[in-house]
C-alpha cells in the first residue's frame, strides 16, 4: 500500500510538470516547464490548494533517490576530453560552487522549516 501511495503521489507532482509545460507553451516562456511546475506546486501548497501529506512521501522518494537521476549524466562526461582542460577545471569549479550555494541554500530553507514546525507543536 505505501507503495502505490509513493506511486500516486509521484503521479500528482507530474501533473504540475505537466501543467509548467502547459503554461510555457501558452505564454512562450524562457524558463524551463519543470520550475514553473515546482512554482505552481509551491503556489498551490502556500495557498492551501493542495495538502502537504498528498505529496510528501512521493517527494521524500524523489529526493532521496535523487542522486540516481544524475548518474547518466556524469557519465556521459567522460566522453569530452575538453572537460579536462583549463575550460573543463573552469567548469568544475562553477559547478562546485554553484552546488555548494545549492546545499546551503537548501539547508537553511529546511533548517527553516524545522523551526516552524518544531514552534508550531509546542
Amino acid at each position: 500500500m505505501k507503495i502505490i501511495t509513493i506511486l500516486l503521489q509521484i503521479v500528482f507532482i507530474h501533473i504540475f510538470l505537466f501543467l509548467g509545460a502547459t503554461v510555457q507553451t501558452l505564454f512562450h516562456l524562457p524558463i524551463p516547464a519543470s520550475m514553473i511546475g515546482l512554482v505552481l506546486l509551491f503556489l498551490a501548497l502556500s495557498l492551501h490548494i493542495i495538502k502537504l501529506e498528498w505529496v510528501e512521501k512521493g517527494g521524500n522518494w524523489l529526493l532521496a533517490e535523487l542522486l540516481l537521476f544524475f548518474v547518466p549524466s556524469a557519465v556521459g562526461v567522460v566522453n569530452y576530453n575538453e572537460m579536462f582542460s583549463l575550460q573543463g577545471l573552469t567548469t568544475v569549479i562553477i559547478i562546485g560552487v554553484s552546488t555548494f550555494i545549492v546545499m546551503a541554500t537548501t539547508a537553511f530553507i529546511a533548517d527553516r522549516i524545522y523551526f516552524y514546525k518544531e514552534r508550531d507543536v509546542q
